[in-house]
C-alpha cells in the first residue's frame, strides 16, 4: 500500500488517529476478517482506508460509520471505493445500528478503533449482539487481555464479564507501535468478537448483570460481600453456592449472571 494516501491528512490526537501501513499486517487482518456478500459488512472509523481498500476489493457494499468529516470528504472523492462505499458520517458511540440489518443478514464488524472510545463502544455493539455474526478490533494489546481474561487474573474485570457473556473472544494476533503512522506509544492487537447464538448462562435482565458487575468491580480490594452488601445477604451467597470473601475478579461470569438473576427476582 502506498504512502501517498496520507498526503495531505495529519492523525488528530482528539480522534485519537494512529494510521495503519503495514501491508503485512493488513492482509493478515482482511484474512481475519473474511468479507463477503453475505454479511452486512460494516466498517467502524475507516480513515485512511488502509482495510476499507482491501476488504472492498472482494465484496459489493461496504457500509462506514466515519467522524471526522475531511476523512468522510476523501471517501466520497476516492476513486475506487466511491461507488462500494455507504458512508454515515458521526459518531459510532450514538450511531444506531439497527438502521443498517437486512433481513436474513447479520453484520461483520470491523476497525480499528481509537483507543479512546473502544471500551464504551463495545458496549453500545454488544446490545446489537443477536445481529452481528462477528467482529474484528484492533484495540490496545492491554485492552485484548482485558477482554480475554480468565478469573483470578489481574486483567479480569467489568469488561471481561460483559463481553465473555455475550460473546466468545478469540485474540487474532498481536501489532507493534511500527504498524502505524504515526506509531502509538503501546503495543497493539486485534480480537475477534463471535456474539453467542445463545448466551450459555442466560440473563433475565442485562442492566442488572451490569449493576452487579460495575458495583463489584467499584473497589477491587475489597470482598464480594463488602462490594455487594447492600445487594445480598450472606443467605443470597451460601443459595448460589458462591463465596462472598471472594474478591470480585474471582468470580466467573455464570456466577455473576446467578446473582443478576437473583437480583431480577428479588425486584419482582
Amino acid at each position: 500500500m502506498s504512502n501517498k494516501v496520507h498526503l495531505g491528512h495529519t492523525a488528530r490526537k482528539r480522534f485519537g488517529q494512529n494510521f495503519l501501513t503495514d501491508s503485512n499486517i493488513i492482509n493478515r487482518i482482511v484474512g481475519a476478517i473474511s468479507p463477503d456478500n453475505d454479511h452486512i459488512m460494516v466498517e467502524i472509523g475507516p480513515g485512511l482506508a488502509a482495510l476499507t481498500e482491501p476488504v472492498a476489493e472482494s465484496i459489493d457494499k461496504l457500509t462506514v460509520v466515519e467522524l471526522d468529516r475531511d476523512l468522510v470528504e476523501r471517501l466520497k472523492q476516492h476513486p475506487f471505493l466511491k461507488d462500494k462505499l455507504e458512508i454515515h458520517q458521526g459518531d459510532a458511540l450514538q450511531f444506531d445500528f439497527s438502521q443498517l440489518m437486512q433481513p436474513g443478514k447479520k453484520m461483520k464488524v470491523f476497525g480499528n478503533l481509537p483507543y479512546n472510545i473502544s471500551t464504551p463502544l463495545m458496549f453500545h455493539l454488544f446490545e446489537y449482539a443477536e445481529h452481528i455474526a462477528s467482529m474484528h478490533f484492533m484495540l490496545q494489546k492491554e485492552v485484548v487481555l482485558r477482554l480475554s481474561a480468565s478469573p483470578g487474573s489481574k486483567a479480569y474485570g467489568r469488561l471481561t464479564v460483559m463481553a465473555q457473556y455475550y460473546c466468545q473472544v478469540i485474540p487474532v494476533l498481536e501489532v507493534p507501535p511500527e504498524s502505524f503512522t504515526p506509531p502509538p506509544k503501546v503495543d497493539s492487537a486485534v480480537v475477534r468478537l463471535v456474539p453467542y447464538e445463545q448466551p450459555p448462562y442466560p440473563c433475565d435482565d442485562i442492566k442488572q448483570l451490569q449493576h452487579v458487575t460495575s458495583t463489584a468491580f467499584n473497589m477491587r480490594r475489597k470482598t464480594l460481600r463488602n462490594n455487594l452488601k447492600g445487594l445480598f445477604s450472606d443467605e443470597d451467597f451460601s443459595n448460589l453456592n458462591i463465596d462472598a470473601s471472594l474478591r470480585p475478579e474471582q468470580v466467573s461470569v455464570a456466577q455473576y449472571v446467578a446473582l443478576a438473576n437473583l437480583l431480577s427476582s428479588k425486584n419482582n
